[in-house]
C-alpha cells in the first residue's frame, strides 16, 4: 500500500500541513486504517476509495482517533487525484455527508479548493470557558471582545478564541495530555486562537490535542467553521478571507475561504499543496 505524503495549503513550495493520502481500490479495516496513521505520524492521513458511482468513500485518521472531517487532508487529497488523473471536480463521500474537490497542477504546485459540510455555530457556557482558557493560560482580558468565544462547525467540532494581540497568539502553550482530556471530554477536534490583522486577514493557532498534536499548522476544516461564524454572525462584510497559519512552527501556511451569501451553507476552502520529499 502507498502513502503519499502531501503538504496542504503550503506557501508556494515551502511550507504547509503535511497530510498522509493513500488511493485504493478498498478502504482497508478501521484497525489498519488507524495503525497506518499512527504510523505516518501527521497529524491526519486521508484514505479514499473510488465507489461504483465514481464518488470516492473518504475517511480521516489522526494518530490516536478518526476524525469526522479534516480540511488540510482533503486539499492533500485534491492534489493527488489532480496528479494521478489530471484536472477536474469529485465527490467525496463522508461518513455522514458529501463534499466536492476540485483539483489541479501548475508544475511542482497543485491547488485545490473544496467546498465544506454545512457549517453553525453557537454560544459556549461560561464553566467551558473557563475551562479553555485555563488550559491554555489566558485570561479574559486576552480575548478581543469583537468576535466573542464561540463553538463553531463545519464537518467537525472546535471552539475559537479571537485574542487582542499577536504576541498573545505567539505565546500560546498548554499541556498536550491535559489538552486531549478536556478535548476528548468536550467533543473538540480543535481549539482554534485568532488575531485579527485586518479586516480580511487573520492569524490562527490551533491546539489538536485531541487528534494526539499539540499543533496543526494548517486547519481547513476549523478555517471553514470559522469563516461561517463571521458570516452567520455578520461579524465581516466582505466574501473572502485569508487566513496564515503555522508561521510559529516554522511551516506558514495560507488558507482561503470564499463565503456563500445563505447562513449555514458551505463555505469554499482552497489552497495550494506540495508534494514532500
Amino acid at each position: 500500500m502507498t502513502i503519499l505524503r502531501v503538504a496542504a495549503f503550503s506557501d508556494g513550495e515551502t511550507g504547509g500541513n503535511p497530510a498522509g493520502v493513500m488511493i485504493t481500490d478498498a478502504l482497508p479495516s478501521e484497525a489498519q486504517m488507524q495503525k497506518i496513521a499512527a504510523e505516518v505520524g501527521y497529524s491526519e492521513t486521508v484514505f479514499a476509495a473510488r465507489l461504483t458511482d465514481g464518488k470516492w468513500m473518504t475517511r480521516y485518521f489522526s494518530p490516536e482517533s478518526e476524525v469526522p472531517f479534516c480540511g488540510h487532508a482533503t486539499i492533500a487529497l485534491g492534489a493527488a487525484l489532480a496528479d494521478q488523473f489530471g484536472p477536474n471536480v469529485w465527490t467525496l463521500s463522508l461518513r455522514h455527508t458529501e463534499i466536492t474537490i476540485e483539483g489541479s497542477q501548475n508544475g511542482k504546485v497543485y491547488s485545490a479548493s473544496l467546498k465544506s459540510p454545512p457549517t453553525s455555530h453557537s454560544k459556549i457556557a461560561a464553566e467551558t470557558l473557563g475551562a479553555i482558557l485555563e488550559l491554555l493560560g489566558y485570561g479574559a482580558d486576552d480575548l478581543d471582545k469583537d468576535i466573542p468565544p464561540m463553538s463553531i462547525s463545519a464537518g467537525a467540532n472546535h471552539i475559537v478564541l479571537s485574542l487582542n494581540s499577536r504576541e498573545k497568539l505567539a505565546a500560546m502553550q498548554y499541556d498536550l495530555d491535559a489538552g486531549r482530556t478536556l478535548m476528548n471530554a468536550m467533543g473538540l477536534t480543535t481549539i482554534m486562537l485568532v488575531w485579527q490583522e485586518s479586516e480580511r486577514l487573520f492569524h490562527v493557532r490551533n491546539a489538536f490535542a485531541s487528534g494526539g498534536v499539540l499543533e496543526d499548522p494548517a486547519t481547513g476544516a476549523a478555517a471553514a467553521a470559522f469563516a461561517g461564524y463571521l458570516r452567520d454572525s455578520g461579524k465581516l462584510s466582505g466574501r473572502e478571507i485569508n487566513i496564515i497559519q503555522g508561521e510559529d512552527m516554522g511551516a506558514r501556511s495560507h488558507i482561503k475561504a470564499v463565503l456563500s451569501g445563505e447562513k449555514g451553507s458551505s463555505i469554499q476552502i482552497s489552497g495550494t499543496s506540495r508534494y514532500m520529499a
